[in-house]
């Protein structure tokens, strides 16, 4: 293991500058609205692309249907198809929230992303690798030295930051106390100490759990590393180097009647603390805090499907887009066999895991990426079509995950 002393002293003063907390992470820091304007891929018909607009038309149906009278199981959504670098024009449906008596939907809405958050975290860590200052081979202890056992054995010592990526760290997903720090409004800086204390539930690289903690870790590894706060450095290396105008990691500097308001589990309900809090949005957490638009996450499809560029713009070089984007748990070789070849995850992207629960889709291959959120959302995309499929909604996923994948399974028929 790489001890501490090896680190540069560069690297060291970053740490210092960090030191656990949000730095930067005021109003000055967060996104700066401007007029939506026109950002996102150039838009086409669906023949000009190679997509059946009958058949895309089941898709529009259902939602229509879903989101249509004051008790909807589905209070609003979105959906965008997209392939080779273009799109077609996001059709809206429903309210902008779950009141029964909720405005339309906006088109110019700002959607919560949830957990769709994720990758982008991983991206900006992917940056880092990329630039020579992160290794996912190295213990986490290099880079966070006081993640540590504290009770039994030696477990937490031989987690990798590879394992973090792959979720095979044995993390918790959420923190124990997670209600408790969001009812106190705590900042950034408790989850990241509750994360850095919790221990592991398996020898690391053995198992797959999926691990919110282990995404808040990657992200405090960005902060130490770049002197910067996570909700800073997503600003500055991916949505301003994309020319993004309504995405941001919180919703600092954005108007609040864009956001589309989400249907909260029962645990939040009539709290301060829920996502549709000014709290949790502002809040930004690098586990499910960024919010955009249809139309803006679509260039971060295709920058993903183009091998890490988009347009003039390139953040990933080819080699770590594949990397982020293939199974990267056969590198795992404690990892059983059926798990890595049935629940596959890239680099922070996960693949499809056909046959399982978690299907986002009976037409989508293993090689198909994506992610999916709580509040109702799934991106997947499509290597071998160049296609891709983004479904924002505002209803809770967990009370009816078969709604996406029907959804999913219309457009993904589409692409002929």
């Amino acid at each position: 293991m790489i001890q501490r002393s090896e680190l540069t002293r560069r690297d060291l003063l970053r740490t210092a500058l960090v030191g656990g907390s949000v730095v930067l992470c005021g109003l000055a820091a967060g996104a700066v609205e401007q007029p939506p304007g026109k950002t996102g891929l150039p838009q086409v018909k669906p023949q000009d692309i190679g997509i059946d607009p009958k058949r895309l038309q089941v898709a529009y149906d259902l939602l229509e249907k879903w989101t249509t009278g004051p008790k909807a199981p589905v209070p609003g959504g979105t959906i965008l198809v997209g392939r080779s670098g273009k799109a077609l024009a996001p059709r809206f449906f429903g309210r902008q929230g779950p009141e029964p008596d909720a405005e339309p939907i906006r088109r110019d809405g700002l959607f919560y992303m949830a957990s769709v958050t994720k990758p982008v975290i991983y991206l900006a860590a992917m940056i880092l690798v990329e630039r020579g200052q992160l290794n996912l081979s190295d213990r986490l202890q290099r880079y966070i030295p006081e993640f540590k056992d504290r009770d039994r054995g030696k477990e937490k010592q031989l987690v990798q930051v590879l394992h973090l990526f792959t979720h095979t760290s044995g993390l918790p997903d959420e923190l124990p106390n997670n209600a408790e720090l969001r009812r106190q409004h705590a900042p950034l800086k408790k989850f990241i100490e509750g994360s850095i204390r919790a221990e592991v539930a398996f020898t690391p690289g053995t198992r797959q759990s999926y691990s919110s903690s282990a995404t808040i870790l990657v992200a405090e590894i960005v902060q130490r590393l770049s002197g910067l706060s996570i909700r800073e450095f997503v600003r500055r290396e991916i949505v301003e180097p994309l020319g993004l105008r309504s995405t941001g990691l919180g919703s600092q500097g954005f108007s609040r009647e864009r956001i589309v308001r989400a249907t909260v589990p029962d645990y939040q309900a009539g709290t301060e603390f829920s996502w549709n809090s000014k709290y949790w949005q502002e809040f930004g957490s690098p586990a499910g805090g960024l919010f955009s638009t249809p139309e803006e996450f679509a260039v971060l499809c295709a920058l993903m499907l183009g091998g890490g560029k988009w347009g003039d713009v390139r953040l990933l070089s080819p080699a770590a887009a594949r990397m982020m984007t293939t199974n990267r748990l056969n590198d795992l070789p404690d990892l059983p066999e059926p798990v890595r070849r049935t629940q596959p995850w890239g680099l922070g992207w996960r693949l499809n895991h056909l046959g399982t629960a978690d299907s986002w889709g009976d037409f989508l291959d293993r090689h198909v990426f994506g992610h999916t959120g709580s509040v109702g959302n799934l991106v997947w995309m499509d290597p071998r079509t160049q296609g891709f499929c983004i479904l924002f909604t505002n209803y809770l996923r967990a009370r009816a995950p078969w709604r996406l994948v029907h959804l999913s399974n219309a457009v993904a028929a589409s692409f002929v």
